[in-house]
């Protein structure tokens, strides 16, 4: 997310933030987190502010500042041209939708060619090698995105933004052993990053195994160490209602080996939850948090608790959800009553 859905971000996404982009026609665009190319870019021009720059400096930074400006219209403009497709038509035989992704790519091009140029003309430019890593993956071009990802680290090794971004990489192509190791080496180089402790507990959490295998605990000290991750990403960002969401979702696969489709760690659930509702951004997010509440309750048959939940939504956005939890409310409460107390 996010919604009700726990995402990876990187696509990460790469601190995985919920993307507009869509799969038209078998052209996938994924929309890497902003706010993490935003990160990186502000840490490159931090670091260009800290010393004088020479009038030659002046120039390239001017330079990449343009070529930026020339990446971001032209991605803004082409999420627009697919959130107008998907808001008027159905996509079923329609020649807008079977010209899209031509127009998406020929609207690109002079953005890619743009980039190649600066490279060529700056090839030790670590802002720029990100920024097109960016470019390339929200264009699903990501086995293209990698070298300049790996460029980036050697030309700077000292850049944590650069190792959150190999190890978003590494997570969605693998190996995944090698996005444990970037992104240990971006919190060890910023231990203040939210997102890099995110990435971190999201990859170890999707990737239980390989967490299993490498850091040889077991699968419930993995599913620990996500947790652990994810706090520590929270403690820097306590008002990143996202963030707390996706803790939050994290509980549903924590499931009782002894019987599957319950949860494991129903409490802890809860408690993540009461902290998301505490920091809900609006109505919206509120009342979907109090569907999870509903629905936690529910599997722990504190149906009392849970029908006060479900009584707390009201929004036409999640009437069916509502629904869908209601009458799984009524069943349970049925086969409770009158043999067990309604708690």
């Amino acid at each position: 997310m996010p919604s009700t859905s726990l995402n990876f971000r990187v696509f990460i996404p790469c601190q995985w933030v919920s993307p507009t982009w869509m799969v038209v026609l078998g052209l996938q665009l994924v929309l890497m987190d902003s706010s993490r190319l935003k990160a990186q870019q502000g840490e490159s021009e931090a670091s260009a502010q800290s010393e004088e720059m020479s009038s030659e400096e002046a120039l390239i930074a001017a330079e990449y500042r343009e070529l930026l400006e020339l990446d971001d219209v032209a991605l803004q403009e082409v999420d627009d041209w697919i959130s107008e497709s998907n808001a008027t038509n159905d996509g079923v035989d329609d020649t807008s939708l079977i010209s899209l992704p031509g127009r998406i790519e020929q609207r690109l091009k002079p953005v890619r060619a743009a980039y190649d140029a600066f490279i060529q003309k700056h090839p030790k430019h670590v802002g720029v090698r990100l920024a097109y890593a960016s470019f390339l993956t929200d264009r699903g071009d990501e086995v293209l995105a990698a070298p300049h990802l790996m460029k980036a680290t050697e030309l700077n090794p000292g850049n944590p933004a650069a190792w959150n971004n190999l190890g978003n990489h590494y997570g969605h192509l693998g190996p995944v052993i090698k996005a444990f190791e970037c992104y240990e080496k971006a919190i060890k180089l910023n231990p203040n990053a939210a997102v890099y402790f995110h990435n971190y507990g999201t990859t170890v959490y999707l990737f239980r195994k390989d967490a299993m295998k490498h850091f040889d605990i077991s699968e419930s000290e993995v599913f620990d160490k996500a947790l652990k991750l994810y706090r520590k990403a929270l403690e820097k960002e306590p008002r990143n209602f996202d963030l707390a969401e996706d803790i939050a979702q994290t509980y549903y696969g924590i499931r009782n080996k002894a019987v599957p489709p319950r949860m494991a760690r129903p409490d802890e659930a809860l408690k993540a939850w009461a902290y998301a509702l505490k920091i809900a951004p609006g109505e919206h997010e509120r009342q979907g948090v109090y569907i999870h509440l509903a629905r936690i309750h529910l599997q722990i048959d504190q149906v009392a608790e849970a029908r006060l939940a479900l009584d707390e939504v009201n929004l036409a956005v999640y009437r069916t959800l509502k629904d869908r939890v209601g009458k799984n409310l009524e069943n349970r409460t049925a086969e409770l009553v009158p043999s067990a107390e309604v708690r």
